[in-house]
C-alpha cells in the first residue's frame, strides 16, 4: 500500500519549485542533495506522475507540478499562520481569558484593568462576568473560568490566591445631604436617616455587623453596590456599600465619606492549581502587579 503524503514530501517539492534546483532546495532545507532527490522520487511514486524533468541541464517542472504548486503554497501559508498563532499564544498576544468577579469589583477597578490590558493586545478576547464571590471558587475548580476576583480567598483545595489592595465600605449620599459636612460618619450620625445596605445573605453585610446591631432605619436592602448607589442618587437614603465603584466611575451629584470606625474589605485574585497555568493568566496577573492592584502583603 502506498504511504500517505507527508509534510517532508511537500517541503521538498516546495523548496525545488522555489529554488529551481535540487541543489537550491537542499540549501533551503539544510539537507543533502540525495535526500531531496529521494524525497521527490517518493512523492512522485505516491502521486503517480512525474513532477520534474531534466532539460538542457536544468530541472523543469511538469504541467502537473505547476498545477500542484498553488495547493502546496496554500498549505504552507496555513502552516506559517499556525506558527504565528502559536507564537502569539505563547507570548500572550492572541487567545482568550475568562474572568469572574464579584459585582463591585468587576464594575470598578477590574474593568479598568481589563480595558488597559486589551488596549495593547487587540487580538485577545476577554470574558468578564459578575457573580457572587461564593460561586467563583467552584467555577475555577470546574474549569469554567481562568481567573476569579472575590471578597474571599476561596478556601478550597486546589485554589490559590493573591490579596488585592483594600477598599472600604463607605456612606454614599448626594452632595447636598447634611452628612456631606462631616469628614467621617459614625453610627450616631446615621441614626436620623434612612439607610440603604446589602441584603442579610450578602457577604459584605456581615462586615457591617457593628452598624447593623444598632437601631438604624434600614429602609432598603440590595444585592449589589450599584443598586445601592443608584438608590442613593435618587434620594432614597444613605447607602452603606463598598465604594470603589463610585471611585472608578464618579456620578455627578454624589459623594462618599468613610465610616468611623472604618471597615476595610480585601479582594483576592484566585486561580486553580489543578490545571496548567495559562500564559494569558500569568500575563494578566503581571499586569495587575504593574498597576499596583496586587497587595505586597
Amino acid at each position: 500500500m502506498l504511504s500517505r503524503i507527508q509534510l517532508r514530501h511537500l517541503e521538498a517539492f516546495h523548496a525545488v519549485m522555489m529554488s529551481g534546483s535540487i541543489t537550491g532546495a537542499a540549501a533551503l532545507l539544510n539537507v543533502t542533495q540525495p535526500a531531496i532527490s529521494a524525497t521527490i522520487k517518493h512523492f512522485e511514486q505516491r502521486l503517480g506522475f512525474i513532477l520534474f524533468r531534466r532539460q538542457g541541464g536544468r530541472l523543469e517542472p511538469t504541467p502537473e507540478a505547476r498545477a500542484l504548486l498553488p495547493e502546496v503554497q496554500d498549505i504552507f501559508g496555513r502552516v506559517t499562520g499556525l506558527e504565528r498563532f502559536s507564537q502569539d499564544l505563547a507570548e500572550g498576544i492572541q487567545g482568550s481569558l475568562s474572568i469572574a468577579a464579584s459585582s463591585p469589583i468587576a464594575n470598578a477597578w477590574l474593568a479598568q484593568a481589563v480595558a488597559e490590558f486589551v488596549e495593547t493586545r487587540p487580538k485577545v478576547r476577554i470574558s468578564l462576568q459578575s457573580m457572587d464571590s461564593n460561586l467563583i471558587a467552584e467555577r475555577l475548580i470546574n474549569e469554567q473560568i481562568d481567573l476569579g476576583v472575590a471578597f474571599t480567598q476561596g478556601d478550597r483545595q486546589g485554589i490559590e490566591s493573591l490579596r488585592v489592595g483594600g477598599a472600604m465600605l463607605s456612606c454614599i449620599f448626594p452632595q447636598t445631604h447634611p452628612l456631606a459636612q462631616l469628614a467621617a460618619i459614625s453610627i450616631e450620625d446615621l441614626a436620623p436617616y434612612p439607610i440603604i445596605t446589602y441584603v442579610p445573605q450578602a457577604l459584605l453585610r456581615h462586615r457591617l455587623s457593628a452598624f447593623m446591631d444598632r437601631p438604624l432605619d434600614i429602609r432598603l436592602e440590595v444585592s449589589t453596590s450599584m443598586t445601592g448607589i443608584v438608590l442613593a442618587f435618587h434620594g432614597a437614603g444613605v447607602a452603606l456599600v463598598e465604594s470603589s465603584l463610585l471611585a472608578a466611575l464618579p456620578i455627578p451629584g454624589l459623594t462618599h465619606r468613610p465610616l468611623v470606625p472604618d471597615i476595610q474589605v480585601h479582594s483576592h485574585v484566585l486561580w486553580s492549581t489543578l490545571r496548567p497555568e495559562r500564559t494569558l493568566s500569568r500575563m494578566f496577573l503581571q499586569h495587575l502587579t504593574e498597576r499596583n492592584c496586587l497587595d505586597a502583603a
